[in-house]
């Protein structure tokens, strides 16, 4: 099964839902994403804000495929560029944090592994950048899919709550501790090869 996680640029933001392509609650306060909504147009405003992010800060997100399927995505930004954050009851994220807005993935693909490798590959996007963590604001009622990933799914992959509330906690992921698990692996793989390799070789008889 080959899969890829792809940076999302106006080229592939056709691959995300349709519903997703249509969805600005993040990208705009509650008032301008009303009105987008009356004005029937939210789709144009969606392809406003990447290409703007694009230009501004770099990509905002990945695409993942899976045999060149398209089954996910995930979306983050700096905090300056998420207008609804600010209407959170446990806002703000914290200067030195990149705000994790949503991330989908097709459920025949949920439960193997690719949600935490999402995770993965933002933490080392972020890192690179010079952010020290990852935010998210959490839905601790969480019953189906939306704009606010599940609280519970955010513990799974490493968030800690950072400030509680009955529905909407703020949670952290501190980017070093996310990518330590990784690089513990990858280390003793390495030193697991490299024993194997120094063993003197056997001469034949």
């Amino acid at each position: 099964m080959g899969r890829r996680l792809v940076p999302l640029t106006l080229d592939n933001l056709p691959d995300l839902p349709k519903r997703c392509r249509a969805c600005v609650f993040w990208e705009l306060d509650p008032v301008s994403g009303e009105a987008a909504l009356r004005a029937g147009h939210p789709e144009l405003e969606k392809e406003a804000w990447i290409s703007a992010v694009l230009l501004e800060w770099g990509s905002c997100g990945r695409v993942v495929y899976v045999d060149e399927i398209p089954v996910g995505f995930v979306l983050y930004a700096p905090p300056a560029y998420v207008p609804r954050s600010t209407a959170f009851p446990t806002s703000p994220v914290a200067a030195d944090a990149v705000q994790l807005m949503t991330a989908w993935l097709m459920p025949a693909y949920q439960g193997q592994g690719l949600g935490r490798v999402m995770v993965q590959t933002v933490a080392k996007d972020v890192l690179r950048r010079g952010f020290k963590a990852i935010e998210a604001f959490g839905d601790a009622r969480w019953k189906e899919p939306a704009c606010v990933l599940p609280a519970d799914h955010l513990l799974a992959v490493g968030f800690k709550t950072v400030r509680p509330h009955p529905r909407y906690p703020r949670l952290r992921l501190e980017l070093r501790s996310a990518l330590s698990w990784k690089e513990d692996v990858e280390l003793a793989l390495d030193r697991l090869l490299g024993a194997v390799q120094k063993e003197p070789a056997l001469r034949p008889l």
